[in-house]
């Protein structure tokens, strides 16, 4: 088939671009040292006569989606063991030793001949595909070989290849999924409108999973110590974009603090952050809680603490919004706090309904940012309000492991 011929031709051409860049890159030098490594790791770590679950996410993002769902499956059904497989290096480099899988690894390129020996090899029982992860050769091969394949919390909309008059055979791939477990109702209706019927709105699994976050949320004496009993504001995942505009509103408000946590973390962006800060700061890393009693700022300068940190504020502003898009919004919103963000949202489903249930706001420059911190931050009434409602939406819409679990056979 043209179609066939012509993504395999593409696929092709993404591998020889990938190993093109390795030489300039870290990145595709470490997809294809992983690539190298990942049948010899499945040879080597596989148990013969287990039954294994095979989970394949994008990257970070798709992986904490399917978290929830592959640590029921453990903790439910012990019998069965886990392969979890990534696309990415931002996601295999983070949880290469996440102890929820039995067996982690990269994904190889989806070339027949790779899909035939990675399945050959790892022999699943089932698979799940998070979010936007359609590889056709893989899904048609799991499909030939009578193998349960699944897709979870995907979303689907208009200007997809599956719904243009040009993505007939690629339309066909959805038809291999034993069942497609949507994040919405606009995504059920758009997959009926091409045949596709094995469909159930479950809503988003990463619900479940920030509400597991928060359970087990860190404790921070120094960020508590810091914070002690001032309104604080907890800028996570920001750009400089974003700092321009917290940090001229910060500098002026004395009667605010300001927990910040760069999405970079490296030393020319956390001196670039500094030098436009008029109050006095401190570096997470440098810090004790003798030390955060003339702070007015506080640096995260170091990853995996974020999470717990949204806890010690009364407002989240979340970063990326003046790039490419947002970044998690419901990890702050779990605490029932507002969330504020920068005016690129609209490819994220609960920004808008947050911002449509008054729990979370938007912002495109600084009169706006400054408009809304006052009232914020000296309307009590208002305050609690909003944080009451990003709280629900993210309690109200918990529920989607269950429900997938509900519908497959194990």
């Amino acid at each position: 088939m043209i179609g066939d011929f012509l993504y395999n031709i593409g696929i092709s051409l993404y591998d020889f671009g990938v190993h093109a860049m390795t030489p300039f890159s870290r990145k595709p030098r470490k997809m294809i040292k992983g690539h190298w490594v990942v049948y010899r790791l499945i040879r080597q770590q596989r148990e013969k006569k287990a039954n294994y679950i095979w989970f394949h996410a994008a990257s970070l993002g798709e992986f904490e989606q399917g978290r929830p769902l592959m640590e029921r499956i453990r903790a439910k059904y012990p019998e069965y063991k886990i392969l979890l497989t990534f696309f990415s290096p931002s996601g295999y480099e983070v949880r290469k030793n996440y102890r929820g899988a039995d067996i982690i690894c990269y994904l190889p390129f989806d070339k027949p001949r790779n899909v035939k020996k990675f399945l050959d090899l790892a022999q699943p029982c089932m698979a799940f595909f998070i979010k936007y992860e359609f590889w056709k050769n893989y899904i048609d091969e799991l499909n030939k070989r009578h193998i349960p394949v699944y897709s979870v919390s995907s979303v689907f909309r208009k200007d997809q290849v599956f719904f243009k008059w040009y993505g007939g055979r690629y339309r066909n791939v959805l038809k291999d999924f034993d069942h497609l477990f949507v994040q919405n109702e606009a995504s059920k209706r758009f997959l009926a409108k091409i045949d596709v019927n094995k469909v159930t709105v479950v809503g988003d699994t990463r619900f479940d999973r920030v509400l597991e976050i928060c359970k087990e949320a860190k404790e921070l004496p120094v960020v508590e110590k810091f914070k002690g009993n001032s309104f604080t504001l907890v800028a996570g995942s920001s750009w400089p974009p974003d700092e321009d505009l917290l940090i001229e509103y910060f500098n002026t408000h004395p009667e605010m603090k300001l927990i910040i946590a760069p999405h970079v973390i490296d030393e020319n962006h956390l001196v670039e952050i500094i030098d436009k800060l008029k109050r006095p700061y401190l570096r997470y890393s440098k810090a004790n809680e003798e030390k955060t009693i003339n702070a007015d700022c506080l640096i995260m300068d170091c990853f995996g603490l974020l999470s717990s940190v949204y806890r010690y504020g009364e407002i989240a502003y979340i970063g990326g919004g003046f790039g490419a898009g947002i970044h998690n919004t419901l990890e702050a919103a779990v605490y029932g706090i507002p969330v504020v963000f920068g005016p690129k949202y609209q490819k994220f489903m609960e920004a808008i309904r947050m911002i449509e249930t008054k729990g979370a706001f938007s912002i495109k420059n600084y009169e706006e940012l400054s408009e809304l911190f006052d009232k914020i931050m000296f309307d009590n009434k208002f305050l609690r309000k909003a944080g009451a409602l990003a709280g629900y939406y993210v309690t109200s819409n918990a529920g989607a492991t269950d429900k997938v679990l509900g519908k497959i056979n194990l």
